[in-house]
């Protein structure tokens, strides 16, 4: 039972966190932040996000930036979903990695 509304949280935190990083990144020409994942803690006080961000050699600076505006960005979650939870999760960012190591692999097979 406890999965399936972490399961329901984690999907309405995504949705709602990738529609604030497309409102945000579409002030900035050429860079896409995509919210791949999104796991909440059992206790659904920590929501942990992984981004992924287009182009990946700024990823770390994007990133940085993310996690400087963290207290907004919870707060921008916290307008959107604060009919639903009654309290709005801590978020953590990390960058998904894993086109990157797909497309490394797809080169080794090549080679």
């Amino acid at each position: 039972m406890q999965e399936t509304r972490q399961n329901r949280i984690s999907r309405l935190l995504q949705k709602e966190l990738a529609t604030i990083f497309q409102l945000q990144t579409s002030k900035t020409h050429g860079v896409l932040v995509s919210v791949t994942r999104v796991r909440v803690s059992p206790d659904l006080s920590i929501c942990t996000a992984y981004l992924s961000i287009f182009p990946s050699d700024k990823g770390d600076e994007i990133l940085e930036n993310i996690r400087k505006n963290e207290k907004s960005i919870r707060f921008e979650l916290g307008t959107r979903v604060g009919k639903q939870l009654r309290v709005v999760p801590e978020v953590r960012f990390f960058i998904d990695d894993s086109l990157d190591y797909i497309e490394h692999i797809d080169e080794l097979l090549k080679k």
